[in-house]
């Protein structure tokens, strides 16, 4: 099968799961016999010039902008893929692409402008009713200037939304990301639920379980903003326990400063996918504190499984969704405060020679690239028949 995935690239400099998912999924799907050529835009490139803000902000508002639709008829896929548009991309061509074509809902901003359906530390859904909120509270990078154009975008509600409403088949990463989208009237017969997927190369030396007996230190790996939770779990973290995090963003310097005096928390800034991978399995579990909903389990936590290191994860998110049905760790409460949280940490500890295989069995049964490659081609052949 030839596939044509349309991609518009986050900026390097900033983890992007998105980018690593279509990477991994080029590469899935070459190794099983397929085709897969990526069309791409990148903000690494257009932002060069002095007028990208205008010129995307006009392309989020009109749906008028780079179209893929000449490299697509050359490469003639048997079907297309889109993952992100926002916000190199226009979206008029959809209307006119008459071939199969399927998204994945990495996010949730045909509902939200912030992608998050989280304002103030708490699920929001007030655009879906009234989108000019999003300006009023400045939901997208924090200024009402940038977040008009994702509001007028979404005004006709999520159906009206150019991908939303083009899709053969509509890709949710979760259950509880298809039920955000089936409650804003998104067809259910259109939703499919793919988890995404991570590939087994590239996986570090593993610890033993002695070791963390005797050694235990955490990870956390993300963003360091708002909504990731980092500032609210290092204000409950136990005392003498090491923690290192490893991400950048807005918050990174604050948290940085106000943290110092904690010898047991290291901030080792941003790294690349493939240094992560080869980092994680050598702590003694992964930490997950997102604040907001998430579209499904982070990459950061597929990958955790995959080299076999259990997860404590924050109810209400992905990884916390996942922990909790499949048992690859322990969920605990948002306002958990710091003996609570030593309580799950510790019994994390305890438990992991136990977890760990039973982390990287779920990772092989459902996250494995393997399995993710034979649920796509069941996907683009429902898109394909109809």
């Amino acid at each position: 099968m030839r596939v044509a995935l349309v991609h518009s690239y986050h900026h390097s400099d900033v983890p992007s799961g998105e980018n690593v998912v279509v990477d991994a999924q080029v590469e899935a799907l070459a190794a099983a016999g397929h085709e897969a050529v990526v069309v791409a835009q990148d903000n690494d490139t257009r932002s060069r010039r002095r007028t990208y803000p205008l010129e995307a902000a006009a392309t989020v508002v009109t749906g008028i902008g780079p179209d893929p639709s000449e490299m697509l008829r050359r490469l003639a896929p048997d079907v297309v893929h889109v993952h992100n548009l926002f916000p190199n991309f226009g979206t008029r061509w959809l209307a006119r692409w008459q071939g199969p074509l399927v998204a994945t809902l990495h996010n949730f901003r045909p509902i939200c402008p912030a992608g998050t359906l989280l304002r103030d530390g708490h699920h929001c859904t007030d655009c879906v009713v009234a989108p000019m909120s999003a300006v009023r509270h400045r939901c997208f990078q924090h200024s009402r200037v940038a977040s008009l154009p994702l509001a007028l975008a979404t005004r006709g509600g999520a159906t009206r939304h150019p991908v939303v409403a083009r899709a053969d088949r509509l890709i949710a990463i979760s259950d509880r990301a298809a039920a955000e989208y089936r409650a804003v009237g998104v067809e259910p017969r259109r939703l499919v639920v793919v988890p995404n997927a991570v590939p087994d190369e590239g996986l570090g030396e593993v610890r033993s379980a002695v070791e963390h007996e005797v050694a235990p230190r955490w990870l956390f790996v993300g963003r360091l903003s708002a909504e990731k939770g980092a500032r609210e779990l290092l204000e409950r973290w136990p005392a003498g326990l090491p923690i290192d995090l490893v991400g950048a963003g807005e918050i990174g310097d604050e948290l940085a400063a106000a943290f110092a005096h904690r010898p047991e928390v290291r901030f080792l800034g941003a790294m690349p996918n493939t240094q992560v991978r080869a980092l994680v399995g050598r702590y003694t579990g992964l930490v997950v504190p997102s604040l907001w909903a998430e579209a499904g389990p982070p990459l950061t936590y597929v990958e955790a499984l995959a080299s076999g290191v259990p997860v404590v994860a924050v109810a209400g998110n992905g990884a916390a969704d996942d922990v909790a049905a499949r048992g690859t760790g322990v969920v605990v409460g948002k306002g958990t405060d710091s003996s609570e949280l030593a309580v799950a940490l510790k019994d994390v500890q305890r438990d992991r020679a136990r977890l760990s295989p039973h982390c990287r069995a779920v990772y092989e049964a459902h996250y494995s690239t393997g399995a993710w490659v034979q649920a796509l081609l069941d996907v683009y052949r429902e898109a394909t028949h109809g």
